[in-house]
């Protein structure tokens, strides 16, 4: 009995869930640094910290980030994401639900970058 009900919820979590929200949630971790270091991160203009930072964003969402310290100029990055292909692969491959789950979600996004290494440049 213990086997049976053990196989029908481990169908129900597969076939009901798409891949990339089984496997990797629906945040993703990007991580922030600076030469120098202690530069001020703001994430759509909402203060996150100072760097070395790493920061957990919703994934499938567009964010601006700008780093900058006093007495260096500032840089401005636009997070960019894109379907993983892998994700929609395997979406497919289990069925129709699994890709309309992590469309409608947006788990299927990464974020092309996952890395911020800035150097700002000091003002004459």
């Amino acid at each position: 009995m213990k086997k049976y009900f053990l196989v029908i919820i481990t169908a129900v979590f597969i076939f009901y869930s798409g891949c990339a929200t089984i496997f990797t949630g629906s945040k993703e971790t990007i991580e922030f640094t600076s030469e120098p270091s202690g530069a001020e991160v703001m994430i759509n203009n909402a203060k996150e910290g100072f760097t070395p930072l790493k920061a957990t964003l919703k994934k499938g969402q567009e964010y601006v980030v700008e780093i900058s310290k006093e007495g260096y100029s500032k840089k401005t990055y636009r997070l960019s994401y894109s379907v993983n292909a892998g994700w929609l692969i395997l979406d497919i491959a289990a069925g129709l639900i699994g890709v309309i789950v992590d469309a409608i979600t947006g788990n299927w996004y990464d974020y092309d970058i996952n890395h911020y290494k800035t150097v700002l440049e000091k003002l004459q």
